[in-house]
């Protein structure tokens, strides 16, 4: 069938994308991608924990702390146009540790608000159902936006444009983005902390899946599973600006997710600005060691850091709230990789001072791309 692409072009068949893209089976990696070692090319990154038992407390007090504690203030964030991108995996009200919990969606757009933010959006790309509006009633996120006058964007038939793959993990030439990127000053990635049955986890980077519009992708971003997975992941991130990371760890998920598995109360907020960084600390808070996963070990030194010792902790102690999170031995991406007791790397020389550096596939600013 037909996809219109939006843009008042004639329109363009499926097949044509796809032959557009260079889609197809699994690739392997791109040349000259290899392990950067424990120094991780002088990386470093800052992450925010925060306690939080209840998505009724004090969210928006927390976030601001976050924020200021990693250097952001309303200098940062006044007159910018923030779009705040939710995991809205699967319907379902009654089971809201599947999806980012709209309260504290809620949270993170009044603190954007009250720090001077022109205006927050929230959007997403659902991976499984088509119709938005049913994701957003099932979820609760519908009455938050209402009550709060938020608009809502779905990213799977928004208008598009390409981009560069600036990952080439691979064989995609290019990317296909949702057209409101372009309208967005600062992305935030508000994923769940969740194990996951394909990635073993599924946090800050692979919610970008949600960016990509199904109505080019497929569902569930079908394109990207036959490229591989943790491939995907790696280009996505080293081709999209995305300023921050919110991660509700208040009640995530173990087992069998990103949808089967059980409730775990965690009762933590994540924040960082490196993604990478923000996963291998959510990682270790689950019990999992970063370094076997295949999408972190291969964005370490490269997106960013993902070794202890070059994230320096902010708020609490990752390992006052470490909580080793059910795995299934029979889903082979959670089969090994659980944390030992003494990460060998966790004293590693930080190589660069201790300072930020920002890996050379983030850049900030407007999308460069044309519109199809």
């Amino acid at each position: 069938m037909p996809v219109p692409d939006g843009s008042g072009k004639p329109e363009r068949s499926r097949r044509s994308f796809l032959a557009l893209l260079g889609a197809g089976g699994a690739a392997g990696l791109g040349a000259g991608w290899w392990y950067h070692g424990p120094h991780e090319g002088g990386l470093t990154a800052e992450v925010f924990i925060g306690r939080a038992e209840r998505y009724d407390s004090p969210l928006g007090d927390l976030l601001m702390r976050a924020l200021r504690e990693l250097g952001w203030g309303p200098e940062g964030i006044r007159g910018r146009r923030v779009l705040l991108k939710p995991n809205l995996v699967e319907p379902n009200r009654a089971h809201s540790h599947i999806n980012t919990h709209p309260l504290l969606i809620r949270a993170a757009a009044e603190t954007f608000l009250r720090l001077g933010a022109a205006s927050v959006t929230v959007a997403e790309g659902a991976g499984h159902v088509r119709d938005s509006l049913l994701v957003l009633e099932e979820s609760g996120l519908a009455e938050v936006l209402v009550e709060d006058r938020i608009p809502f964007v779905d990213l799977n038939t928004d208008s598009f444009f390409r981009v560069p793959n600036r990952g080439r993990f691979t064989r995609l030439d290019s990317l296909l983005l949702p057209a409101t990127l372009r309208q967005a000053d600062l992305v935030v990635s508000m994923p769940k902390l969740k194990t996951h049955h394909w990635t073993g986890v599924t946090l800050s980077l692979k919610n970008l899946f949600g960016l990509m519009p199904g109505s080019v992708y497929g569902w569930p971003k079908n394109v990207f599973h036959q490229e591989g997975i943790h491939q995907s992941i790696v280009d996505i991130a080293a081709s999209v600006p995305v300023h921050l990371a919110i991660v509700d760890g208040i009640v995530g998920m173990e087992g069998d997710g990103p949808i089967l598995g059980a409730p775990r109360p965690a009762g933590v907020l994540v924040v960082g600005r490196n993604l990478a960084a923000v996963d291998a600390t959510c990682a270790r808070l689950m019990g999992i060691d970063p370094r076997k996963i295949a999408y972190l070990a291969w964005a370490s030194g490269r997106l960013g850091p993902i070794r202890e010792a070059h994230i320096a902790q902010r708020g609490e102690d990752w390992r006052s709230l470490r909580q080793p999170f059910a795995l299934i031995d029979d889903i082979p991406a959670q089969r090994g990789i659980r944390l030992a007791a003494v990460d060998p790397w966790a004293h590693a020389a930080r190589g660069n001072g201790g300072q930020y550096t920002q890996s050379p596939f983030s850049r900030g600013g407007q999308l460069a791309g044309d519109i199809l």
